[in-house]
C-alpha cells in the first residue's frame, strides 16, 4: 500500500496538478488576455479541489444534494479566494468577451457557487462562440433548466439537447435530459423510447435506477411493462467496467464502520494523483459492478476517454473523506490500456 498523504499535502498536490493543466489548456489566452490566463490558472485548481470533495457522482449534479464549497476551516478551498478568482475571471471576460475557453469555466464556477442564472448566461455566451460542441450544449441546457424555479427544459434547451445528439448520437447525458424534457411535456411514451437504449450502455447500478424511470414513463403512457433483460455486460467504447469487492478474510477479521465509504478511481498512468474519473459509494453497496466513464470525470478538460492508459484502484475510507487518511485500506492497482473491454477486478483488503 502506498504511504498516505496528509489531507493538506494531498490538496496541495491536486491544486498544483490543476494549475499545470489549466496553464496548458488556457495558453492561447496568455498573449491576448494575460489577466484571463492568470485567472484561469488560479480558478481551475481551486475548483478542482472543490469538485474532488464531491467525487464526481451523478447525484452531485443535483442542486438538492450538492455539497457546499469546502471552507478554509477544513483545509480546503477558501470561499473568499474562490469568489475573488471568479470575480476576476468575470471582469476579464467582460473586457474581452471573445474567449471560448473562459465562458464555460466561469459558468461551472458560478454553478458551484449556486448562481444558476449566472451559469446559464455564461454557458449561453460559450455556445455563441462554440455552437457545435455537444458536451457544451448539454451543460448549457442543464444550466438553463437549473435556473428556472420549476427546473423545466424549455424549447430552447430541448433544441440544444437535440443538437447535441445530432452531433454525438451516443451522448448519454443528452439522451437522459431529452427524456426528462419529454416527461415534463407529458410525452411519456417518447421518454421511455428515448431512455430504453441507454440500458445497454450504462452500468448495472445506473440501469436499475433507469428501469424505475422507464417503468414510470411506460405506466403513465398506458404501455405494458418492459420485458426484463440481462444487465449490460460491457462498458462501451468510452467506459471501463470495474467490479469491487471486500476480501472475505479481511471482512471477517475487521469490524467496519457502517458509514465507511468506497472510492473507485482511475488515474492517468504515471501521471498526477488527481483522478481522471472517480465514483463514491457506501460500504453497503459492495460488491460493486460499475462503469467509469466521462460522466465521472472531475475536470472537463481531462476525460477518461482521452487517456491511453490508466491505473484503477479502490479505497475503503473509514472517515468517508476523498483524500487518503491513515487506516484507509486499498486494493491492488490495476493498469489498463484504453479503450478496453476487460472487466477490472478490485479486491479491497486482500494480501498483496
Amino acid at each position: 500500500m502506498e504511504p498516505a498523504l496528509s489531507p493538506a499535502l494531498f490538496l496541495v498536490a491536486v491544486a498544483l496538478a490543476g494549475a499545470v493543466l489549466a496553464a496548458a489548456v488556457a495558453w492561447p489566452l496568455r498573449g491576448d488576455a494575460p489577466r484571463a490566463w492568470i485567472a484561469t490558472v488560479v480558478l481551475v485548481p481551486l475548483l478542482a479541489v472543490g469538485l474532488y470533495q464531491l467525487v464526481g457522482t451523478p447525484a452531485a449534479l443535483d442542486p438538492a444534494t450538492r455539497a457546499p464549497v469546502p471552507t478554509a476551516a477544513d483545509g480546503s478551498t477558501d470561499p473568499a479566494v474562490f469568489a475573488a478568482a471568479v470575480a476576476q475571471l468575470r471582469a476579464e471576460l467582460e473586457r474581452n468577451p471573445d474567449q471560448p475557453e473562459g465562458w464555460p469555466l466561469l459558468a461551472r464556477a458560478l454553478a458551484a457557487q449556486g448562481d444558476f442564472i449566472g451559469a446559464r448566461d455564461a454557458f449561453a455566451k460559450a455556445v455563441e462562440l462554440v455552437p457545435d460542441n455537444p458536451d457544451l450544449l448539454v451543460e448549457a441546457a442543464q444550466a438553463s433548466a437549473q435556473a428556472r424555479p420549476d427546473n423545466l427544459f424549455d424549447d430552447a434547451a430541448l433544441a440544444q439537447l437535440q443538437r447535441a445528439v445530432q452531433l454525438q448520437p451516443g451522448n448519454q447525458r443528452a439522451l437522459w435530459f431529452i427524456g426528462v424534457a419529454q416527461r415534463q411535456r407529458g410525452q411519456d411514451a417518447e421518454a421511455a423510447k428515448t431512455w430504453e437504449p441507454l440500458l445497454s450502455q450504462v452500468d448495472a447500478r445506473t440501469a436499475a435506477s433507469l428501469r424505475v424511470q422507464i417503468a414510470a414513463a411506460r405506466e403513465a403512457a398506458g404501455l405494458p411493462p418492459m420485458a426484463e433483460s440481462e444487465p449490460a455486460t460491457g462498458a462501451g467504447t468510452n467506459g471501463l467496467r470495474v467490479k469491487v469487492s471486500l476480501d472475505p478474510d479481511f471482512a471477517a477479521r475487521v469490524r467496519l464502520r457502517g458509514d465507511a465509504v468506497v472510492f473507485v478511481t482511475a488515474r492517468a498512468a504515471g501521471g498526477p494523483p488527481m483522478p481522471v474519473a472517480a465514483e463514491r459509494h457506501t460500504l453497503q453497496e459492495l460488491p460493486l459492478d460499475i462503469v467509469l466513464d466521462d460522466g465521472d470525470s472531475l475536470m472537463p478538460t481531462q476525460k477518461l476517454s482521452a487517456m491511453e492508459a490508466v491505473e484503477v484502484s479502490a479505497r475503503l475510507s473509514a472517515g468517508g473523506t476523498a483524500d487518503r487518511q491513515e487506516g484507509d485500506v486499498e486494493s491492488a492497482t490495476v493498469a489498463v490500456r484504453l479503450p478496453s473491454s476487460q472487466v477490472v477486478e478490485l479486491v479491497i483488503g486482500s494480501a498483496r
